[in-house]
């Protein structure tokens, strides 16, 4: 006759094992390469949104120091508003930098063995290129900081005097030339990366892609030559002179 008491245990039910902890939105986003392109977009709008906010402040420098010295005070105001952008800023910076060189990679290892004649179909030089235009605009922005920020490489630097600044500063051809090549780069980037956002954002069509790409070129073009304009306005003596 059979143990009543070892059947009993025997029918016992394991304990369930122990879920894992949910992962956060933002911890799936970055686990798969589309979350790391939809940060990629979502960090782009927001670099685009600053990018655009500096360059019209620059333009001030065409209204003289006044101008542009008064437009640096009003930004200083709010500290603690000033800090939050500028922390912002780093966090969009840094989400859109890793995640770039990483979704760069991994197309790198999808095709370990290059192409042994690569002839593109419809990739832009662009869209070629954007790692190396990525690395060139966080190159300028490193050099940017230590010499209108924080007056490491600019060669007469006087705190609060930010007209005077830039007009020490971009009055070296070498320094102009580089800040024009900077832009440009900027330029190249932001053309194949305001479409790819479009993509990525699921905003674009087979209908409106043509109006897209004209967007993202006019976008591009205008924020290039808008930067481009104050260097070369300082090196032929249009500000400053």
């Amino acid at each position: 006759m059979p143990n009543v008491g070892s059947m009993a245990t025997a029918a016992k039910p394991l304990p369930a094992p122990a879920l894992p902890a949910r992962a956060s939105r933002l911890g799936v986003l970055w686990s798969s390469l589309v979350g790391k392109k939809a940060l990629m977009a979502a960090t782009g709008i927001v670099l685009l949104a600053f990018v655009l906010g500096h360059m019209l402040g620059n333009l001030q420098a065409f209204q003289g120091p006044h101008q542009l010295n008064r437009y640096a005070e009003l930004l200083r105001v709010e500290p603690a508003l000033l800090w939050t952008v500028r922390l912002v800023l780093l966090a969009a910076v840094l989400i859109h930098a890793i995640a770039g060189i990483q979704l760069w990679l991994a197309r790198k290892d999808s095709r370990p063995v290059e192409y042994r004649q690569y002839a593109p179909q419809t990739s832009t030089p662009a869209s070629r290129t954007m790692i190396w235009s990525g690395f060139l605009i966080l190159g300028f922005v490193v050099y940017h900081l230590l010499d209108l920020t924080f007056g490491v490489a600019n060669p007469d630097f006087q705190r609060g005097d930010v007209f005077h600044n830039l007009v020490a500063s971009l009055g070296r051809a070498a320094a102009a030339i580089f800040y024009v090549l900077a832009v440009a780069g900027l330029g190249v980037h932001l053309w194949h990366g305001l479409w790819s956002t479009f993509q990525s954002l699921g905003v674009s069509s087979r209908a409106n892609t043509p109006v897209l790409k004209r967007i993202a070129v006019t976008v591009a073009v205008v924020l290039g030559v808008g930067f481009a304009a104050i260097p070369l306005a300082v090196l032929f003596g249009v500000i400053g002179g």
